[in-house]
């Protein structure tokens, strides 16, 4: 069990980080540097509940002086302010990219993740690439090419170029010719069962020591409609069959997908996959560094690989791994939501209840918050556990910041639905009355005395005929 001084300490430094006020996620995010697993931390939330009622309860001045007494229990981090860590040789500028797939629209977790990309070339100058990762034909959803450019154009406002892969199959066909020339890969027909045994054993496959005149024509009749089948051929790179991590070896860099494209079409039969795609796209782009998730570590190995098959392991960027953020009650899924959509569950992309730009911009939310959201956080790797509540207490914090003098203030007073002129959608989908004497703007974000922050949105009507009263609506941001 974790000694609940290491509680405290950490509960402090959070507390005094921001503004008193310590939060559940941020305190288990630095047990885990003592030993928390994520299987304990159902068993450890009590000790840490208590701890935070009682941190909480003291004011600043008091957290500073209990904070001097346990810091040496913890790592200390130092402070950053709003200025990022340097990025190694980026002094002249940085090429950098944020790869989404067309599932769907952005979501929070799209925005954490780019966030740092975005500023960093802000930072430093360069070009910042949108690349849509869409070479997977039976994954995408048509709308998300168009709403993944709006999303990224607002949230991070400096998107040079939209990449969108389908579109440069062309240029990974001459990539695996490339490598086929330089025997650094082969066209492999075993059976998938058959291949995983010997490559687990560490033992070539029979197609492996095929002539470049062989891997050619087998390459030809995979692209040939009347060649192989789906299912039967894999374009494999040739990786060290002695690496421990059976996942190197002789990983696979294109097969053939039969499925219609939403965009393509039938045009193409042979699918590159990620590894190459992205690597192809390092090079041909000259990306200078890359921020990606550290679930994609295994990836960056392999597409160092290519790099150096092909005689450019100077030039791999300079890359660094993020920890996730792993939400306890939130769910964060374009493919589950879409669902849920259909099913009549949501209204729309835009329904305030999902964690998407889309209903996070229309609430009223300033990207500015999440930028100071992906400071604070730097280039940590360390996995953050937080709840709904504890995440969006700390982005309304920041946003409360920017809002503040840059907002009208009105009065407002909560009453049944007769007889008011103000309706607030709340997050939870239901409308709070009331009235006020504010006529607002057009997509004005307003700071109701005793209510808090909402954006107007609209205008509604009730009553008959010449009876009928204007109604203004606004979706609810935050207290």
């Amino acid at each position: 069990m974790i000694d609940k001084k290491i509680i405290k300490a950490y509960a402090l430094k959070n507390a005094i980080e921001h503004s008193g006020k310590a939060v559940a996620g941020s305190v288990i995010s630095g047990l885990f540097n003592h030993g928390l697993t994520k299987d304990k931390i159902k068993d450890i939330m009590p000790s840490v509940n208590e701890v935070l009622k009682e941190i909480n309860s003291f004011s600043i001045e008091e957290q500073k002086v209990l904070y001097e007494n346990v810091e040496n229990l913890i790592g200390h981090r130092q402070e950053r302010g709003d200025e990022l860590p340097e990025l190694e040789g980026a002094e002249k500028g940085v090429v950098m990219r944020f790869s989404p797939s067309p599932s769907g629209p952005m979501h929070l977790g799209h925005i954490l993740t780019g966030m740092l990309s975005s500023l960093y070339v802000k930072k430093y100058g360069g070009k910042f690439y949108l690349q849509i990762e869409d070479t997977n034909p039976e994954n995408i959803y048509t709308p998300a090419y168009k709403m993944l450019k709006q999303d990224a154009d607002w949230i991070f406002g400096n998107v040079s170029e939209v990449i969108i892969q389908s579109d440069r199959m062309k240029i990974y066909y001459k990539y695996i010719e490339k490598l086929l020339d330089i025997d650094a890969v082969y066209i492999c027909t075993c059976e998938s069962e058959k291949f995983k045994e010997l490559i687990d054993n560490k033992k070539a496959c029979p197609c492996r020591i095929l002539s470049k005149r062989e891997n050619l024509e087998r390459w030809k009749k995979m692209l040939n409609k009347k060649g192989y089948r789906e299912g039967e051929v894999v374009v494999r790179f040739k990786s060290d069959l002695n690496n421990p991590n059976p996942a190197f070896r002789d990983f696979p860099l294109a097969r053939i997908n039969l499925s219609k494209h939403p965009r393509q079409g039938k045009k193409y039969r042979v699918w590159p996959l990620m590894n190459l795609c992205v690597a192809v796209d390092d090079i041909e782009l000259k990306k200078t560094h890359i921020i990606r998730g550290k679930e994609h570590r295994d990836n960056a190995e392999r597409q160092k690989m290519i790099y150096k098959a092909l005689g450019l392991e100077n030039k791999y960027p300079k890359t660094y791994f993020l920890g996730r953020y792993n939400f306890t009650d939130l769910a964060i899924s374009d493919s589950k939501t879409r669902k849920a959509i259909e099913e009549g569950k949501f209204t729309g992309w835009d329904d305030i209840r999902l964690p998407f730009v889309l209903p996070l911009r229309k609430r009223g939310y300033q990207k500015q918050a999440f930028e100071k959201i992906a400071v604070e956080r730097g280039l940590s790797e360390v996995d953050k556990v937080i709840s709904k509540k504890d995440f969006f207490e700390v982005l309304d914090k920041y946003n409360r910041e920017i809002l503040r003098d840059k907002c009208r203030k009105a009065n407002f007073e909560k009453m049944k639905e007769e007889k008011t002129n103000i309706m607030i959608l709340m997050p939870d989908g239901k409308f709070i009355y009331g009235k006020s004497d504010i006529k607002p703007k057009k997509e004005e974000i307003v700071y109701f005395y005793k209510f808090g922050y909402a954006k107007f949105n609209g205008y509604a009507y009730s009553g008959k005929s010449k009876e009928k009263t204007k109604k203004f609506i606004f979706w609810f941001c935050h207290e």
